[in-house]
């Protein structure tokens, strides 16, 4: 199973990272690059426990995808987890993790772990592109997490 391990510093308190990164409203800014918008269940503000999203985007701008994920675990200011219930792949879990580093001071671990459909034709799809265009969404949504929070305290 193909995995992605990201850690990222944010310079703000853990609460109000963790507040932040449930919002879906990071997302879509976060997502211009490929389109991505919430098109069902909850669509804009901050997820709760059991809430559904159907996130819609374009791959390489002509490819439509849906892709449906339902926040399973919230464990305040620790972690929450995100699982896929329909979509592209057979498999998607997106881990959050948030640990105190000092004052003020934030790390976002994301761990995302997927299994592609189509046997080798997916582990091959997996290296070209889906952990690419992952580890893209993954900065963009960083970056847009840090850029909301930083100098809030």
């Amino acid at each position: 199973m193909p995995q992605i391990l990201v850690r990222t510093l944010v310079r703000a308190d853990v609460e109000v990272v963790f507040n932040t990164s449930l919002d879906l409203d990071v997302e879509l800014v976060a997502g211009r690059r490929y389109g991505v918008r919430a098109v069902g269940g909850r669509t804009s503000g901050q997820l709760q426990l059991g809430e559904h999203v159907r996130w819609r985007l374009r791959l390489l701008g002509v490819v439509p995808l849906t892709h449906t994920s339902e926040l399973v675990v919230v464990e305040r200011p620790g972690r929450f987890v995100d699982e896929m219930r329909a979509g592209a792949f057979a498999e998607f879990r997106h881990e959050h993790r948030f640990e105190v580093e000092g004052p003020h001071m934030t790390i976002m671990t994301d761990r995302m772990t997927w299994t592609s459909p189509l046997g080798p034709l997916g582990a091959l799809a997996d290296v070209v592109l889906v952990r690419p265009v992952l580890l893209r969404l993954l900065a963009d949504r960083n970056a847009e997490i840090a850029r909301r929070v930083e100098g809030r305290r």
